[in-house]
């Protein structure tokens, strides 16, 4: 089986744009599949951040990490995220999350066929650096909070510890 692959990135400079497409050919003997945990050509070196930024570099895909994390698994419910995604991107950024291994899609519902996203082991490794995030904005950014899952499966948002919000006396912290 011969196994085809095109890398397409496109760079729009004001008034131009160029369309550069890389085309990697692989022959596969029966039975044997690659995955992203093969070696192959980085696209701009090494680097292991460089490389983890092409995967989840843009703003929306660790915030879809985030969710499901928090529980959240499908498409729904992922639309219903604080920060509003277009549900255009959350596509895309689904597709492009299940491509790189770091979701998984089961349909729950035939027609129309609907899908229940979860993190695979790869994906939930995310969460440290997530929790890296987490420490770094709270440590650094005032006034930022933590969302946190509430009882009732709705996300509640705690006030970080170095919140320069005030506090009235006697009331809850």
């Amino acid at each position: 089986m011969v196994l085809s692959i095109v890398t397409c990135t496109l760079q729009v400079y004001g008034y131009r744009s160029i369309m550069t497409c890389i085309l990697q050919v692989t022959q596969l003997r029966r039975g044997e599949l690659r995955h992203m945990n093969t070696a192959r050509p980085f696209a701009r070196s090494a680097c292991a951040i460089a490389n983890s930024l092409d995967i989840l570099g843009d703003k929306w895909s660790l915030l879809v990490v985030r969710d499901l994390l928090h529980g959240k698994h499908t498409y729904g419910e992922l639309a219903l995220s604080p920060e509003r995604i277009p549900t255009n991107i959350l596509a895309d950024r689904l597709k492009r999350l299940e491509c790189t291994g770091i979701i998984t899609s089961t349909p729950y519902q035939q027609r129309p066929v609907r899908y229940s996203y979860s993190l695979t082991p790869k994906g939930s490794a995310l969460g440290e650096v997530l929790l890296a995030f987490v420490r770094w904005g709270k440590q650094h950014i005032p006034g930022t909070v933590t969302l946190n899952q509430g009882r009732a499966g709705g996300e509640v948002a705690l006030p970080a510890r170095n919140s320069r919000r005030r506090v009235r006396p006697g009331a809850a912290k």
